[in-house]
């Protein structure tokens, strides 16, 4: 068994008391077992990244909620130093997702590195309406599917979509895709 990452059980438990929910109706809320959201909550379980987009989407936060201890507040002009490692790296080998930005409360988005494996496919639940996402190819080509339709998306090619619909991320060739993912929340 996988040991979770202290800001993920923390920023679980901190969601569900602010909002005062058992585990029940957290499940309910995300999708997500009653039983695997407890794992995570005494840290004897790391979420999948897709598990976890899953519990952010439920809660209605920001994916970076669960990565990062301490969220800016203020607009000042600030230097994020890159991260060679994420927290799911060792959860996802195929698959890495890196804050290069932390979320923002004033603008309201998150700035990520993505990495898939070859053959990897990840996908992502409907986030909520108005919700916009901006994928923008360093690497390889990425196959983007919304709502069952296809793009193709080359290294210097960008796309910008509406993610209140159900998208995937595919990498079918035989070297890493690496993209930065923008995500614009609405409230």
């Amino acid at each position: 068994m996988k040991n979770a990452s202290p800001n993920i059980a923390k920023a679980l438990k901190n969601l569900r008391a602010e909002r005062g929910l058992s585990l029940s109706k957290t499940a309910e809320l995300t999708g997500v077992s009653k039983a695997m959201l407890g794992q995570i909550e005494l840290g004897q379980s790391s979420p999948t990244i897709a598990t976890l987009w899953k519990i952010a989407t439920g809660f209605n936060v920001a994916f970076s909620t669960f990565l990062e201890d301490e969220v800016s507040t203020f607009f000042e002009p600030e230097l994020y130093p890159f991260k060679e490692t994420s927290a799911f790296e060792k959860i996802d080998a195929q698959m890495r997702v890196t804050p290069l930005i932390p979320f923002d409360p004033k603008l309201k988005t998150d700035l990520f590195k993505i990495e898939l494996g070859p053959g990897i496919l990840s996908k992502s639940s409907p986030h909520e309406v108005g919700v916009i996402e901006h994928v923008i190819v360093f690497q390889g080509i990425l196959t983007l599917t919304i709502d069952q339709k296809e793009y193709q998306i080359k290294h210097g090619e960008s796309l910008r979509f509406s993610a209140d619909i159900t998208h995937m991320y595919e990498n079918r060739g035989k070297e890493s895709v690496i993209f930065h993912n923008l995500i614009h929340y609405p409230r």
